[in-house]
Order: structure tokens, then sequence, then C-alpha cells
């Protein structure tokens, strides 16, 4: 049975003066329909580089990208993508900008059912109040609630995200983490985030990916996070697993960035680490 989205040899390539740079190289990944999956590495590794292909946002300098069954070649409405900063158009209320979306994958749809759409998705991120608001009118976190609206509108088959909470703060960040995860699960969209975030990846995930440094990085290691959903954050972290799984990670992002291991899968950590005590650095540090 072949993989929902399939990633073969994927590589990223620019012109130099001194010769061809490559960001990225041998990027190979395998997708079951529904899963998520988050991507996590050193600035600079090129993780936003790779969701840029899988979005059709950047060419493919090698390899290729297969989404339910046909190759992607640029950008289309079976992605939906959520970036860093969501980018609303200020002149349009936040029903508008979702809608201008909506308009255009439903145009068989009428006007009211086009609307119902809209309306649904911002209700359900928390918005049902502000839906006549201007993005000026809203906060960072608001109008990034926008932008998780606009995406899962679509209906898309895949759902990409450009660590979408990075600029917000930590109470904010944990809220919308939530919102996005119940979202989610009600739709159970093949997802794939990047995110520098480790306690978000096993928040979210259901693997993790793990990068090698750049230049030319590529596939390190893969960990699977096998918490059961619906997932509660404080049942998590109560979990003697998490901080197995945490340690692992940040092990991985401090000591063994450099090495090309492959694509095995990450046993558990020793037991020991389970008795180590929460760290306050929630991001693991970049390069």
């Amino acid at each position: 049975m072949s993989a929902y989205l399939d990633i073969s040899q994927l590589a990223k390539i620019y012109p130099s003066p001194k010769g061809p740079a490559v960001i990225v190289q041998n990027f190979d990944l395998k997708v079951e329909q529904g899963e998520f999956i988050t991507v996590i590495g050193h600035s600079g590794c090129g993780k936003s580089t790779v969701l840029m292909m899988v979005a059709g946002l950047s060419e493919i300098s090698e390899g290729g990208i297969i989404l339910a069954g046909k190759e992607l070649d640029g950008p289309g409405p079976d992605r939906g993508v959520v970036f860093q900063s969501p980018s609303l158009l200020p002149w349009l209320s936040a029903l508008d900008n979702v809608l201008l979306g909506v308009n255009q994958v439903f145009n068989s749809a009428t006007k009211a059912e086009r609307r119902a759409i809209a309306e649904y998705y911002l209700t359900v991120v928390g918005l049902g109040d502000a839906l006549d608001k201007r993005p000026g009118e809203l906060s960072q976190g608001m109008r990034q609630r926008v932008g998780i609206a606009r995406a899962f509108a679509l209906k898309p088959k895949m759902l990409l995200l450009d660590e979408p909470f990075g600029m917000l703060d930590s109470l904010t960040r944990y809220e919308l983490q939530q919102v996005l995860v119940d979202l989610w699960r009600r739709n159970r969209i093949t997802a794939m985030m990047v995110t520098h975030d480790v306690d978000e990846a096993i928040f979210l995930s259901d693997r993790i990916v793990c990068m090698t440094d750049g230049p030319a990085a590529e596939v390190g290691e893969i960990v699977e996070v096998n918490f059961p959903h619906p997932r509660d954050r404080a049942a998590i972290m109560e979990h003697p697993d998490y901080y197995r799984l945490r340690a692992r990670l940040i092990e991985f992002l401090e000591i063994h960035a450099h090495r090309r291991s492959g694509h095995a899968v990450v046993p558990a950590a020793p037991a020991d680490a389970a008795d180590q005590p929460p760290q306050p650095e929630l991001i693991a540090p970049a390069a």
C-alpha cells in the first residue's frame, strides 16, 4: 500500500559563485493519510524549504513529491498553508479573508453555503463574535486563528504549517496548539508542521522528523509519538514517556544533528531519562 504523501530523494540546490549550494538533499519521507508529522531541526537546516516545496511555493531541484497518488507540480487548493504570519488582507473582515479561498474552491456552491463554511471554521477556532472585524482590530493570536480557519475551510488533502505559533507568547501559543489539535482531530487532515519547539512537536505529532544540520541537510532520525488522541497537555506531561521523548529529541538537536544516520525510528531513551526534572527552556536551542 502506497503512502498518502511520498517524498522521495527531495533536494533543494541554489546556484552560487562558488558552485551549487545544496540546502537539502536525499530527503525521504512517507506519510500515511490522517497522520500529523512535525519537522524539527536547527535554524537554517532547510525545514521550511522542505515544507515550501511540498506546498508548491518553492521549486524542487531534485526528487519528487506524490500526494494522494498525484505528483505535485506547483501550488494548489489541495494543500492548505498556515504561515508564521497569517498575511491577511487588512481591508477585509475576518469572514471575507476566509471567504476569498472558499469562493474559489467551492465556486459551484451557493453564496449562503460558502458563507456557512467560512462562518463554521471561524466559530470553531473561537472567532464567532469577530466575523466582521478587520485584522487591525484583532490581536496577533486572533489573526492566526483566522489563518488556521482559512486553511481548514478549503478542506484540503493536506495541511502545511510553517512555525504558525512562533510569534506568539507562551499562553497564546498553548491555546492555539489546543485549537489546532482539536480541529485536526475532527477533520483528520494529513498534516506536516515545521517547529523549533520540542514540546509542541510532542504534543501535536504522531511522528517527529529530525533534520540534520545544513548545508546538505537530510532526515536524521524519525521519532514515533504514541500518545493516544484526543490529547490532554497535562496528562501527556505526567506520562513517564514524555520526558524520555523530550530528552531524546534534545539529545539529537544538541549532539547528533551532524550525523546522517538514515531513517531510523528512535527507540525510547534510557529509563533514567524519565527521572530528569522538567527543563525551563521549552524551545530547543538554535545553532
